[in-house]
């Protein structure tokens, strides 16, 4: 990684340079397999994964020779393995993959979505040691390992889908058959995620300047975008520095300080981990948006994003029955009256203005009543065409929107990567004058 550094497990660039939006070089979490790093010795025999809910399932450790304990989530891509691993709002969760064969082309240079890989453990159902792909430069079993990620595999993991699937998300711990004793302690013990600042854990420290400066065909700057970092995936960086000038931003960088040291024109606010009503960095990151909105500049959200956009809206934000994790949900865009199938992972959602909480989970968990912080209303644009959940929102009378879902998607579905142009001709739009 020429010019970078790293700070919290995110590779960052030299400010001085200028990327190619095409393949921004911000670093890779396989960088290590690539460079030769020392792979530590991995595990392996019996395993056990316990959920707090009283399931045991058996099967055989891989990956990093630790205890896993976290979350347990799954995820229904048939690929894409590379980037779930190393996407940011996977941080505090332990993944569970249903397609049955993880690894069959191995881990790919380049593909990754961070530096690190961020879930707390993986299970499979078969994890492939021999991957079939001529660019190959490892296996998942030596990128867990390199990341210190412990993973099970041989395990029933529809019986854990299913499971999942009817009580939202469970805890679950995991690690050596032979001591379910102190596996089962470690349970009774363990606590949420969700009451950890996650997007502390995995947002950058400092301000970068990805592409200062850049033009577009004619030789005109394009506008410059601020991007609040809550666990922003590599994609939405390279897709955003396709139309703007992007300064990669903590996601406690105040509003004036945006305006007046990176002097941006449109602001844009990043997925990420976690409760979206957590007291911490997303609740910096919600007033950033809320101070933007109210001086009029053109802002769009996208997950967390979505979700913080909400609150700062007077919304209220829920945790969901069913999350949405895979590439296959179904939108609704409600002014066009189409559809696009999107890539999707968070587990809560926002509060529809008029229908309230749809799809809540069981234990009615859900963010406190609060007030409008920009003082517009929002209109719902977009919904889920299964369980009816807010998928995106219109703030009416300023250049704003949301979205849910996540339009850069890599692999997955391009139904919706029309709305990156979408934000464009709204910031011009707003630059030009017009309302």
């Amino acid at each position: 990684m020429l010019g970078s550094e790293l700070q919290n497990g995110r590779s960052l660039p030299a400010t001085h340079r200028l990327y190619n939006p095409s393949s921004l070089d911000i670093g890779d979490a396989a960088d290590g397999l690539v460079q030769g790093a020392q792979i530590p010795e991995g595990a392996s025999g019996p395993g056990v994964l316990l959920t707090a809910d009283g399931g045991r399932y058996e099967g055989e450790l891989f990956g990093a020779n630790q205890t896993g304990a976290g979350e347990l989530v799954f995820t229904t891509g048939m690929m894409g393995y590379q980037e779930s691993l190393t996407d940011p709002s996977f941080a505090g969760q332990v993944l569970t993959f249903t397609y049955p064969l993880i690894g069959n082309y191995g881990i790919h240079h380049g593909t990754s979505e961070s530096g690190r890989v961020w879930p707390r453990g993986v299970v499979v159902r078969h994890a492939m040691h021999q991957p079939d792909h001529r660019n190959s430069i490892g296996t998942v079993d030596e990128l867990l390992r390199l990341h210190g990620v412990p993973g099970i595999q041989k395990i029933d993991t529809r019986a854990i889908t299913r499971r999942v699937r009817e009580l939202g998300t469970v805890l679950c711990v995991f690690g050596p058959l032979g001591q379910e004793d102190k596996l089962k302690a470690k349970l009774e013990s363990l606590s949420s995620p969700e009451l950890e600042d996650l997007v502390d854990e995995v947002s950058i420290d400092e301000p970068v300047e990805l592409n200062p400066g850049v033009v577009d065909d004619l030789g005109v700057k394009k506008p410059r975008l601020g991007v609040l970092d809550c666990g922003v995936k590599y994609n939405i960086l390279r897709h955003l520095c396709m139309y703007f000038d992007v300064v990669w931003c903590p996601p406690h960088t105040p509003y004036s300080v945006l305006k007046s040291t990176y002097n941006i024109d449109a602001l844009f606010c990043s997925n990420g981990p976690g409760d979206p009503a957590h007291p911490g960095m997303a609740t910096s990151a919600r007033n950033t948006l809320a101070e933007a909105v109210k001086a009029g500049l053109p802002v769009m959200g996208i997950c967390l994003g979505h979700q913080l956009m909400g609150l700062a809206s007077g919304l209220q934000t829920y945790k969901m029955r069913y999350g949405h994790r895979g590439a296959n949900q179904p939108v609704v865009d409600l002014k066009e009256g189409t559809v696009a199938i999107t890539s999707q992972n968070h587990g809560f959602a926002v509060a529809h203005p008029q229908d309230g909480m749809l799809a809540a989970h069981p234990t009615g968990a859900s963010s406190s009543p609060s007030p409008n912080q920009h003082g517009a209303e929002v209109e719902v644009r977009y919904v889920n065409a299964n369980d009816g959940t807010v998928e995106g929102l219109d703030v009416i009378g300023k250049p704003c929107f949301t979205v849910q879902f996540h339009p850069e998607a890599c692999p997955g579905p391009h139904d919706a990567t029309h709305l990156f142009l979408r934000f464009r001709a709204v910031v011009d739009a707003h630059l030009g004058g017009e309302q």
